[in-house]
């Protein structure tokens, strides 16, 4: 009886929801419970979700660079940040998707936690605009914060400050030393590419 009802939700659920993730252009999560029921979602709230599908958005990370640049541009000389570190922060965080979302709740192009988007004066982290001033406010505070050191202030944008101050440097978690090192590897190819 599984076995039919499984088959009947794969000849006609799947092709829906494959069209679906074609128009909205995001990843299909899944898991399979202990009745051996699939649960399926494009939000992965919970670490048994496995991505199933992923799709990819219609426009290159290129396009959305200049999409954004105009922002960008504002937000860097409103805060004071190099324009080619919000870029790199950006493709780091959301590769340039202003709807993406954290299995830990981040939102946006800089991939804002409520709090700190809060914190920002951030109403809507999915507009592009607010998400961009937003990030960078923080960005800046955190640079402020750490002297200027671009390590130390990745470090605590990903991990938080206080984790920065507690262990006296970059915090030994494996995914704040990634970002930072791919941040940082973004920021230097942006700022060798001439602009146009």
């Amino acid at each position: 009886m599984f076995a039919k009802r499984f088959a009947l939700f794969f000849a006609i659920k799947v092709p829906f929801i494959l069209s679906i993730c074609t128009l909205a252009s995001a990843d299909i999560y899944r898991y399979r419970d202990e009745n051996g029921v699939w649960h399926f979602t494009n939000i992965r709230t919970d670490l048994r979700y496995k991505l199933y599908i992923r799709t990819y958005p219609e426009k290159r990370p290129a396009v959305y660079i200049r999409k954004y640049d105009g922002i960008i541009e504002q937000a860097s000389r409103r805060f004071g940040v190099d324009p080619f570190l919000i870029k790199a922060v950006i493709k780091a965080e959301s590769d340039f998707n202003h709807e993406a979302i954290s299995h830990k709740g981040a939102k946006g192009l800089m991939q804002l936690m409520p709090h700190t988007a809060n914190a920002m004066k951030v109403q809507n982290p999915f507009n592009p605009e607010e998400n961009i001033f937003g990030g960078t406010r923080y960005l800046s505070l955190m640079l402020e914060r750490f002297k200027n050191d671009q390590r130390l202030a990745l470090a605590a944008y990903n991990a938080g400050p206080e984790e920065v101050e507690t262990h006296k440097g970059v915090p030994p978690f494996p995914e704040t030393r990634y970002f930072i090192s791919k941040v940082l590897d973004y920021y230097k190819k942006y700022k060798l590419r001439p602009r146009k």
